[in-house]
C-alpha cells in the first residue's frame, strides 16, 4: 500500500470527527459568547438591576413631589408650605430672617 492511499483513508476516517468537533466547539461559543450567551445574560441582569435602582429612585423622587403638591392643593393647603413656596417665587424674605446665600452648585434641599 502506498503512502498516498494510506494518508487518503485516514484524512476521510477524520473528517466526521473533525466536523463534529467544530460543530460541538460552535455551539460551545455562541453558548458562552454569542448574543444569548451567558456572558450576554450578565450583562442584561446588570443593565436590569440599573434600571430598577433607576425606577425606584425615579418613584421615590415623584412621590416627594406628590407630597408636596398635596399641601399646596385640596381643602386644607398647609400654610407653612404655601409661605415656603411664595417667598421662593416672589424672592422675598421677613425683616427678621437672616439668608445665607448658597452656590449653584451646592443646594441645601434636593
Amino acid at each position: 500500500m502506498s503512502f498516498g492511499r494510506a494518508l487518503k483513508r485516514r484524512m476521510r476516517d477524520a473528517v466526521l470527527p473533525v466536523a463534529f468537533a467544530a460543530l460541538c466547539g460552535y455551539f460551545v461559543w455562541n453558548a458562552q459568547l454569542g448574543d444569548f450567551g451567558l456572558v450576554a445574560r450578565e450583562q442584561k441582569l446588570e443593565n436590569i438591576a440599573l434600571a430598577r435602582a433607576t425606577l425606584a429612585k425615579a418613584e421615590a423622587d415623584r412621590e416627594a413631589l406628590e407630597r408636596r403638591v398635596t399641601g399646596l392643593r385640596g381643602d386644607r393647603i398647609d400654610r407653612d408650605q404655601l409661605d415656603e413656596r411664595a417667598r421662593t417665587l416672589l424672592n422675598l424674605v421677613g425683616k427678621d430672617e437672616i439668608v445665607i446665600p448658597y452656590e449653584p452648585g451646592k443646594r441645601l434641599f434636593q
